[in-house]
């Protein structure tokens, strides 16, 4: 008598195994799409960061002109999800700037009269500026 094969996954077992997957790919797929937002903010504050001390470095060999740069944002939804945050002594966690893909932020130096300047951050002075 030959005796049967019974090596193999029942349909029972599969259907589990599918099951599991599923669910932990419906707990996945947000956390990554949360960490994926972070990683642009992340970007759009080191460009905006990398611009204002562009910006405050010919400002200092060039304190007649005005002076600007403007970055691109990366980012895909409407407010920070970033908290605690700033940026040359701006709290980006305010509703500052109107932030999103597609949008740019300018960060500008206007010449003063007397001599000194003030750098804007889309708009917004810099409070921790050390331009004189």
């Amino acid at each position: 008598m030959n005796k049967m094969n019974k090596k193999g996954f029942t349909l029972a077992e599969l259907l589990i195994v599918v099951a599991i997957i599923g669910v932990l790919t419906a707990i996945a797929i947000p956390v990554f799409t949360a960490q994926l937002e972070k990683s642009r903010e992340a970007t759009d504050m080191a460009n905006i960061r990398g611009a204002y001390a562009e910006i405050a470095a010919a400002s200092i060999t060039d304190p007649d002109n005005t002076l600007s740069a403007s970055v691109a944002l990366k980012q895909t939804q409407a407010k920070w999800q970033t908290t605690g945050a700033n940026i040359a002594g701006i709290d980006i966690t305010e509703d500052l700037w109107n932030v999103k893909k597609g949008n740019s932020i300018e960060v500008k130096y206007t010449a003063g009269t007397d001599g000194t300047g003030k750098i804007t951050i889309g708009g917004t002075d810099v409070k921790s500026s050390f331009i004189s």
